[in-house]
Order: structure tokens, then sequence, then C-alpha cells
């Protein structure tokens, strides 16, 4: 490990060291594959129409994001530190949030959302459903889009029962309109395959550029698990483990021969194959002459890559870009699976699955490494001590505001019940009982699923509700 950190330092200096890693990596991968023959609060703004449980003077009972909005109301002295965080936000920088898939993103998006509600933000939403990789309208810009796709157009029968990056990069004509009132888009945060220079395009120049990367065993265990279903390739091997009798899971099936499964040219497979490189728009299906400079060019783009194995650690630095009080960062985790769709893995699994996605090892060693030089330019003793008391004030939100985590969906109320779009459960939070409506109101947000949260900050902020996607 200490040879492996040492080369990886000569990396980003000198290209013979990062060609000379590049080489022996690969070398040892397959080396070990054959020995072993085979992861504001204060003034919430509720929308205007009374539908899908989010009405402001509903009662707490009910499903709804509540809030009440008086300007008469105070908080309680005890609650004052946790839901009432009084601050004025001048010249605050856009933000650009790349939400990779099955990385702990969903989590950093809820804050962002909630960050951008309480700020009256604007956000560049997807003219249809909730993420850019669909065509935006027909014609000529249908033409221009297949011009930069890797393959054909799917049949757009249901965006939601694609993977939510295909083929498609961000496109800059995929963005709503601004809406009336509005000079920039502050927040973009829904899933997209980076495209740089196009979101250049719609965000300002001093834009904030954030992600956040997962150990590639984990996250590959995770990407295949819930989308089995979705993506071509696990579907295979889904199937064909159904056919065969044995013990082996379908992810073991699908590793003792990827390729056999692995259609590059499928356009749902994006995602079976390095899915982090594919949704950081880099060529993820096999090392060529541009990834070095691909990486370079992802360092000098990203004020921040996020690790999820340090994730209070990664919220600090966050905070500090952009300069939130630890209060703020509180959060549950969410889109968390059952654990009956989670695969145990054994160290020749793991292996397979390195080899298999190689690339995003690269990638994840690369930027952990950039990781720890931010922690410790930002000091490590002071990122330990900031890291205490983000735990303990999350600690206290958490009391207050959850009942019970890890809950089933059929078990949880319709508004917090995270949807069940892929092939494993999700699992949700319940929000304690007897709140005010202010706490309430911060509560629920706090534990609120993506899709529903999405939809709610795009009818506020358009008084209207999504489109869907074109369904022919």
């Amino acid at each position: 490990m200490t040879h492996h950190r040492f080369v990886l330092q000569l990396w980003r200096y000198r290209l013979t060291g990062l060609m000379l890693t590049m080489g022996v990596t690969f070398l040892v991968i397959l080396i070990g594959t054959h020995l072993l023959q085979q992861s504001s609060v204060n003034n919430w703004k509720m929308p205007l129409k009374k539908t899908d449980g989010l009405a402001t003077d509903s009662n707490p009972q009910q499903n709804h994001i509540g809030g009440d909005t008086r300007s008469s109301s105070a908080p309680s002295e005890n609650d004052a530190d946790l839901f009432y965080i009084q601050r004025i936000r001048t010249n605050s920088p856009p933000v650009v949030f790349l939400k990779t898939h099955r990385t702990g993103g969903s989590t950093v998006q809820n804050l962002l959302f909630r960050m951008g509600e309480r700020d009256g933000a604007t956000f560049a939403f997807p003219h249809h459903t909730y993420h850019f990789n669909y065509p935006q309208r027909y014609g000529t810009s249908l033409n221009r889009l297949m011009s930069v796709a890797e393959s054909p157009l799917p049949p757009l029968n249901s965006i939601l029962h694609l993977p939510l990056s295909s083929g498609f990069r961000f496109r800059a004509e995929l963005v709503d309109k601004l809406p009336s009132g509005s000079s920039q888009y502050d927040i973009l945060c829904s899933h997209m395959r980076l495209d740089v220079e196009q979101l250049k395009k719609v965000m300002s120049s001093n834009a904030i550029f954030i992600t956040i990367l997962r150990e590639p065993v984990q996250t590959f265990e995770s990407v295949f698990s819930y989308y089995s279903s979705s993506v071509p390739a696990f579907a295979s091997a889904k199937k064909a483990k159904a056919e065969t009798s044995g013990n082996k899971s379908a992810l073991s099936v699908f590793l003792d021969s990827p390729q056999t499964f692995w259609d590059p040219k499928e356009f749902n497979n994006g995602l079976g194959k390095n899915p982090m490189s594919f949704d950081l728009g880099l060529n993820s299906r096999m090392w060529n002459s541009s990834w070095l400079a691909d990486l370079t060019l992802l360092e000098e783009a990203f004020q921040l890559v996020m690790i999820a194995e340090h994730f209070d650690e990664s919220l600090v630095l966050l905070g500090a870009l952009l300069k939130l009080e630890l209060e703020e960062l509180a959060y549950v985790r969410l889109n968390s699976r059952s654990a009956k769709d989670i695969t145990l893995l054994d160290e020749v699994t793991k292996v397979k699955i390195r080899t298999w996605n190689n690339l995003d090892v690269l990638l994840y060693d690369f930027f952990l490494q950039v990781f720890w030089e931010k922690a410790g330019q930002y000091g490590l003793e002071r990122l330990r001590r900031e890291v205490g008391l983000l735990r303990a004030s999350t600690e206290r939100i958490r009391q207050k505001c959850v009942a019970k985590s890890g809950v089933p969906p059929d078990q949880l109320e319709d508004l917090v019940r995270p949807s069940q779009i892929g092939s494993a459960t999700i699992l949700g939070h319940q929000v304690q009982r007897n709140l005010t409506k202010q706490d309430q109101g911060f509560c629920t947000r706090l534990v609120l699923h993506e899709l529903q949260y999405h939809a709610h900050l795009y009818y506020q902020q358009y008084a209207r509700d999504m489109g869907l996607a074109p369904t022919q």
C-alpha cells in the first residue's frame, strides 16, 4: 500500500511515473485474478397547490412538508440552534454537483436541495423528469444530441425505467428556462453525465464544482444490485443465474465472464463497466491516450471531490466551500438498500470487480489522494475537531427528527416513501410525531427522497408540474 501511494504521488507530477503505475496496476490485477481463479429552515416556501401532500396548512398527521411561515412564529429556546439558522447569504457562488450513481450522492443532493430552498435559489432543472440524459425535443436538437451519443437512441417508452445516465452527456439545451425574476442559475444537482464545457454555458464562471466517489468494489456491487433489471448486461446475467442451479449470485455469474453479457454498443450498458468514470464523462470502456489529460482536467474543474468512505470529513470541507454552519450539514443516509439486496463479497469476487472496473480503481485512487491533500491544506487536526462537532450536532438533529430508520417502503407514509424504481428495495425514515409545523417541515425535508423533493422544488420554482419524457 505504501509503495502504491508513492507511485501515485509520482504519477501526478511525472508522465513517466503515471504510465508506469498504470502498467504495474494492470499487471497486479491480472496476476491476482489468475492466482485466485476467478461494493432556512427559516422561511421555508411552500408550493402553491395542495396536492401530493405538500400543502402549507396540512395537518401534522397527514403527509405534507408542513412549515408555519408566519412571521410572528418564533422558535423555542431549545430548538433555536437546530432548526432556525439565521444567516444572510450574499454573493454565494453557484454550485454544480455531479451526482454519481450509488455513491451517497442522494444524501448530498438532499443537503443542496434544503440549502437552495431555504435561500430561494434558482435551480437548473431538466425540462422533463429528473435527469439530463434524454432528447429534449425532436428535430435539430435531437440530431445534435445523436451526434454526441455513443450509440443509437433507445425507445422512449418510460425514461424512469432506464438507468439515470445512458449515453448522452449533459447538454445546455436540456436545462429548463430561467424562471421570471431570476438572473442566473444557482444550483445544478440533477443526475447527468458530465460535460464541463456545456455546463459552463449554463452556470456562471464562478460556479463551484463538486462530486462524490466511492470505493469501486462497493460502488459496483451497489450499481449491479440497483440496476440489475435495467442495465441489459446485468439483466442478462440475472436471467442466466435464474436458468442455472447452484448458489452463485447473479453478480458472480456476471463476473465469471462479463464480456459474455456486456455489449458496449448497447445504449443502456453505460453503468455496466466503470460506472463512476462513465458518470464523469470519461471513456469508461477502456484505457486510451486521452485518459491522463482528462484526469488533469477533472482535477482542475472540481473544487472538491468528496469521498464516501470519509463522508463527514467531506461534509466539513464542503461546508467550508459553501460557507455553511455545521447544523446546516446535518443529514440522514438516503437511498439505502434492504440487507437482502446486498451481496456479501469474498476476496475472489472483489478482485474480479476491480479487474472489470480497473479505470474506476485508478480514478478513485487518484482523487482519494487529492482529497487528503485538500484535507491537509485545511488542517488535519482542525478537520478532526470539526468532524466531531458535526457528528454531535447531526446526532441531536436526528434524534429530534427521526423516529425510526431503515423502514421498509410499505410502512412509510406516501410523502416520505422512497420511490422503488430500481431492482433493490430502498428503505426510508419515519419522522417523529408531535413536532411543531416548522420543525416538521424541516424534519420531513431531511428525510425526503430525491424524486419527491425534486418535484416539490420544480413546482415551487415554475408553478407547474414537471413534464414527463416524450413517449414517441
